[in-house]
């Protein structure tokens, strides 16, 4: 099944926001209903592929077939940009100037390489294309060369599974529920379940350095990454042999993160788990984000971590949106901050660990809600993409953005970029509804994940953009990182060329130089194009 192409998902999951929030969108932010203005897919005005007859049939025999070298319409805009709330808006308006030449559908590293070879021959930029799940502005080459869409979907397989070593060998296109379930049949997990879960693949989650909301307790993405085998236009790059290695730098850290910049992902060999015997989610509540965090903080630091742990403010708490599929709903909480923690595990792992950590939260203030609030969130983990859109049919704006910065900072962080926002989008005339969650907790830190719900006004891309910029001022002058687990893309590139420094960038700049020559690798993506 194809996404969505205006929106996320499948369409049939999407439902009709109800009365109480429209109602609550009229009285509080001013929001009003824009009708229906997204246009169909058949009546978008696509120009003609600029790609030449000679480097078509070159691209065709490098994957076998036509049918894997696709130039029409649909399929050059189901491959146009990602799924940000800028994106959605430019795609409904029938804004198409991202469209790629073709999109290239490869079986396996050997073609992959001769896809590039080709590519570099013509002249064409490459973007590696996954799930398309980018928010960031991470699928839409820069420059003036035609671009092609390098669709992974065909390569989908797990490789291997080494059940001694508990590890597995995946293809980058495989999606992420499929990996669940090939896993599954042998007794195993990856225990990755970011919110683009049910869309998002393999080498997306590596190239953008993911982090999935069980974090706490099976770590993020790159922790999970053994090894990693790449194609780049000037050859092969293997990186990581062994669970550990002290020879030399790591080259995984070389192209973890790197959005398709460096070269290709054509497979990942990672950590699994055996699947738990027992997941049990709860809620807490705390009278304020502040004595939550500190509760967080105790638990991140001394333990014992749960496998799940976040927490929403109050007003992310107040709306209902610690819960999404419960939005506005009586279910709410309408005070104080609603804690989850989520336990998987053994039986006894489990029990104890709850014991342990119930009696640290207590300590900290934390009131006991029962596994009723943990239970729902859980069925409704992955709901958030699909309100964002219903959101956007009613004629409100959503938007999401995140960050991460140490403990002693993340009060000061989560106070600018809420002020950034507030004080920017009131200025444009469109006051927002600012919200915010603790997504991951580690040691030292955490990231915050904030969403934004405005009316859209006369322009909403207009708008946010310099609410955007803001925000990234704001999360650079607190000291955070531009991003924890969204990537740079175009919508952070800047900012992170200033987080690296010059020499960082520089140095970044040579191991393209080295992979990529031509700058035919997601132009302008991650680092400013030439």
């Amino acid at each position: 099944m194809n996404m969505l192409w205006s929106g996320w998902g499948d369409p049939a999951e999407a439902a009709p926001l109800p009365d109480t929030v429209i109602g609550l969108l009229r009285d509080l932010l001013g929001v009003k209903p824009r009708g229906a203005e997204t246009i169909a897919l058949e009546d978008i005005a696509v120009p003609g592929s600029p790609l030449a007859e000679e480097a078509r049939q070159d691209l065709v025999d490098c994957v076998g077939d036509p049918v894997h070298v696709r130039t029409d319409a649909e399929s050059r805009i189901r491959h146009t940009r990602g799924k940000s709330t800028p994106d959605l808006l430019r795609i409904r308006a029938g804004d198409v100037d991202d469209l790629p030449a073709a999109v290239v559908l490869p079986a396996g590293h050997d073609e992959v390489l001769a896809v590039l070879a080709v590519c570099a021959e013509h002249g064409l930029a490459v973007v590696p294309f996954g799930g398309g799940t980018s928010v960031v502005g991470g699928l839409a080459a820069q420059g003036r060369r035609p671009c092609v869409a390098l669709d992974l979907r065909r390569m989908n397989r797990l490789l291997s599974l080494d059940a001694v070593s508990r590890t597995a060998i995946l293809q980058p296109g495989l999606r992420a529920p499929e990996a669940e379930s090939l896993l599954a049949e042998q007794g195993f997990t990856l225990g990755h379940f970011p919110q683009s879960y049910e869309w998002a693949t393999i080498g997306g989650f590596a190239a953008a350095r993911s982090s999935g909301q069980a974090s706490a307790g099976y770590g993020r993405f790159d922790e999970m990454v053994l090894g990693l085998t790449v194609a780049t236009p000037q050859g092969t790059l293997d990186a990581g042999r062994a669970p550990r290695s002290a020879a030399g730098p790591d080259l995984r850290q070389l192209v973890l993160g790197s959005e398709g910049a460096l070269g290709v992902i054509t497979s990942v060999t990672v950590r699994i788990r055996p699947i738990p015997q027992v997941k049990v989610y709860e809620g807490w509540r705390f009278a304020s984000f502040a004595e939550g965090a500190a509760a967080l903080r105790r638990l991140a630091q001394d333990g014992p971590r749960p496998t799940v742990l976040r927490l929403s403010d109050e007003t992310e708490t107040m709306v209902g949106l610690a819960q999404p599929d419960a939005i506005g709903s009586q279910g709410a909480a309408s005070a104080g901050c609603t804690a989850i923690a989520g336990y998987e595990g053994t039986a006894q792992d489990t029990a104890l660990r709850r014991e342990q950590a119930a009696a640290v939260l207590r300590e900290c203030g934390g009131e006991y809600l029962g596994e009723e609030p943990g239970e729902r969130w859980a069925h409704g983990r992955f709901s958030a993409p699909y309100l964002r859109d219903s959101l956007l049919d009613a004629g409100a704006f959503a938007e999401t953005l995140e960050t991460a910065g140490f403990w002693s900072r993340i009060a000061e962080l989560y106070d600018s970029v809420r002020e950034a926002l507030t004080t920017t989008l009131a200025a444009a005339g469109t006051p927002p509804l600012v919200m915010c969650h603790i997504s991951h907790v580690y040691e030292n830190g955490a990231s915050l994940y904030f969403t934004v719900v405005s009316a859209q006004g006369e322009d909403p891309v207009a708008h946010w953009t310099p609410a955007k910029a803001a925000a990234n001022e704001a999360i650079l002058a607190a000291g955070g990182t531009i991003t924890h687990h969204h990537g740079v893309g175009t919508d952070h590139r800047d900012w992170y060329v200033r987080e690296a420094g010059p020499l960082g960038i520089e140095a970044l700049r040579a191991v393209k130089d080295a992979l990529d020559p031509d700058g035919l690798l997601n132009p302008g993506i991650l680092l400013p194009a030439r």
